[in-house]
């Protein structure tokens, strides 16, 4: 059989599998590989291979040594760098091409629900980013609360460690993320906590509250100073750490 060349648009929506499934199911076994597979016309092994092509990119693979494929193609560079340019841009492009691929209706979904014209585009555009954040960022975590290890998912939340308002490129970046429980989200969202460039919980002295309650110490102090669970990939970047850190901690 002649070997068949990888697109640009199939990089692209196997490069978005691999941002939402745990890095431990990328096998020909996996529904997803399997699904994406028959959508391109390639193999499960082909599908699975490229993914451990990516790994090899990925920094928090790297610094773990723990990798896929040890080399891979050119334009596996370039899918990752174009995704890391413009995160917002790609992530919805590569959700349009698979539902495409696989012969899925448009992303237009509720229609009804949305304005018409471009509010209504923008809408439905924020509806399949945060889509795409959330199912990578918990991927990323193996679907466990960085900071308490909590495991029950309709109780987790992908955190933006930059706001969502502040940094539009980096909206759907896996590393602009931690998995979290919906109370140390809340916490982590209006500064009472941060985790600093060493991946360490660090709480506000505004946390305290007016009692000191038992419940603050329970759910919050008792996790103050301790490391969080590193994500098996993308690990969060330090300038977004820094930033949160900086801006939206609130340090007195």
């Amino acid at each position: 059989m002649r070997h068949r060349d990888w697109t640009r648009d199939e990089l692209i929506v196997a490069f978005n599998l691999y941002c939402k499934i745990p890095f431990g199911r990328i096998h020909i076994r996996n529904p997803q590989i399997i699904q994406l597979a028959k959508s391109l016309g390639r193999t499960p092994s082909a599908v699975s291979w490229k993914l451990a092509n990516f790994a090899r990119l990925d920094p928090a693979l790297k610094r773990r040594n723990v990798g896929g494929a040890s080399h891979g193609a050119r334009a596996e560079i370039e899918v990752w760098d174009e995704f890391d340019r413009n995160w917002e841009h790609l992530a919805f492009e590569s959700e349009r091409l698979l539902r495409e691929m696989e012969d899925k209706p448009e992303i237009s979904e509720e229609p009804q629900a949305f304005p018409e014209g471009r509010m209504r585009d923008a809408l439905v555009r924020t509806r399949v980013n945060q889509g795409f954040f959330r199912a990578a960022v918990l991927a990323a975590y193996g679907s466990r609360c960085c900071i308490t290890g909590l495991s029950i998912t309709q109780l987790l939340n992908a955190s933006h460690i930059v706001p969502w308002t502040v940094d539009v490129k980096n909206r759907t970046n896996p590393r602009n993320g931690l998995c979290l429980n919906a109370i140390h989200d809340r916490a982590f969202d209006c500064g009472l906590l941060t985790i600093t460039t060493d991946l360490r919980v660090k709480l506000s002295p505004r946390a305290r509250g007016a009692g000191g309650d038992r419940a603050s110490d329970e759910f919050l102090w008792r996790f103050d100073g301790g490391v969080i669970s590193s994500p098996r990939r993308f690990a969060p970047d330090e300038n977004f750490l820094r930033y949160h850190n900086e801006h939206v901690f609130l340090g007195r």
